[in-house]
């Protein structure tokens, strides 16, 4: 149940024109056949079990923790939640994978960032 707003009335109706267009045989064929043709495979993990999705859900996880320590409860403008969003994301990809070297006096580190940046 929601109020009778027009903003609810228009989503409603978006919702079904997708839900229409998504059961059509048509639509999910040429989906099937993009996936074939890109080589995308769909493998789901159980139902309610985050610990079977590994590395991607402990960056979740982590992503999770940290907006929630900044945020709070508090409501963030679009330019705010930008900013916020970004700086987490420079904090995860800055984090160290592994040394670079062996070299014990050496202190640098192998980030996510590097991937990136390609350097």
């Amino acid at each position: 149940m929601c109020e009778n707003a027009t903003t609810f009335v228009g989503a409603k109706k978006e919702l079904t024109d997708f839900h229409q267009l998504f059961c059509t045989l048509q639509f999910q064929d040429t989906i099937t056949k993009d996936a074939a043709r890109d080589g995308i495979e769909f493998r789901f993990i159980p139902p309610r079990s985050p610990n079977f999705g590994g590395l991607w859900e402990a960056q979740v996880k982590s992503f999770k923790g940290h907006f929630k320590k900044t945020v709070g409860l508090r409501t963030l403008s679009v330019d705010e939640m930008q900013t916020a969003v970004v700086q987490i994301e420079a904090v995860l990809n800055s984090r160290p994978l592994t040394p670079v070297s062996s070299d014990s006096s050496d202190f640098k580190a192998l980030t996510p960032g590097h991937f990136l940046v390609h350097r």
